[in-house]
């Protein structure tokens, strides 16, 4: 059966003044979401913030201090990207390419003087290829010998925001959870439609497709969006990508 059959669940049919006024009446509630959301970025703003080190990462190039990935910028948003050392480029996360998947490039942060990169307890060696393969522009780190709990191998998934004062940098902002979702315009662009993400969790009215949570993140084998890339060979053939 495909969810185009009549005989799967599907919203009422009404008419298109009926459907205005449901349409509009949700809206109020949608206004009301994002007031608030403006409110809790302005409590944000006003959070205290506490010092970190500028820790030694190592990059396709080499070692470098973290100050240097302000890219002159005051400042620096790092997402923490999970690794599974010596797996395949289709062994590794299928959550965080979801969440960083959507985010190809940083211009708009750059231009109010934020940079983005990515820290990973990954190998450089491991990382570069793999990065390459994604198609992905943003710089990335390794964090592997890194003992900061908040800038060191031990979170994952997880943003950090960060702002430097001359030589000194402090955290300002600490997002894992529901929270990585800033980033993934794919989901809010599945919730925008009338059977959503299609996933377990949600609730949706009795009879609705859903599959189980995650389902959608990983295809035959792969994280999804690495069907879109040049060279992706079927799973059993592609252990060859990481060397």
């Amino acid at each position: 059966m495909t969810l185009t059959d009549e005989s799967v669940p599907a919203p009422p049919i009404v008419d298109r003044d009926a459907w205005l006024r449901e349409r509009e009446a949700l809206l109020a509630r949608e206004k009301a979401h994002t007031r608030e959301g403006d409110a809790i970025a302005a409590a944000r703003r006003r959070l205290p913030m506490t010092e970190v080190p500028s820790v030694e990462l190592v990059g396709e190039h080499g070692t470098v201090r973290l100050l240097e990935l302000f890219d002159g910028r005051p400042q620096l948003v790092l997402y923490k990207h999970m690794w599974h050392d010596g797996q395949p480029i289709e062994g590794q996360c299928e959550g965080c390419t979801a969440t960083i998947w959507d985010f190809h490039d940083a211009s708009y942060p750059n231009a109010r003087g934020i940079s983005f990169a990515v820290l990973s307890r990954g190998p450089i060696d491991e990382l570069a290829p793999f990065r390459a393969f994604m198609g992905y522009t943003h710089p990335w780190f390794s964090n592997r010998e890194v003992d900061d709990p908040l800038l060191g191998p031990e979170t994952e998934g997880a943003y950090v925001a960060l702002l430097r004062r001359g030589e000194r940098i402090f955290a300002t902002n600490w997002i894992t959870g529901r929270g990585v979702e800033a980033m993934m315009s794919s989901m809010a662009i599945a919730d925008m439609t009338a059977y959503g993400r299609r996933e377990a969790w949600e609730d949706s009215p009795a009879g609705w497709p859903q599959d189980a949570t995650f389902t959608a993140w990983r295809t035959d084998g792969r994280p999804t969006p690495q069907w879109s890339r040049p060279g992706a060979t079927p799973v059993d053939a592609s252990a060859h990508h990481h060397h």
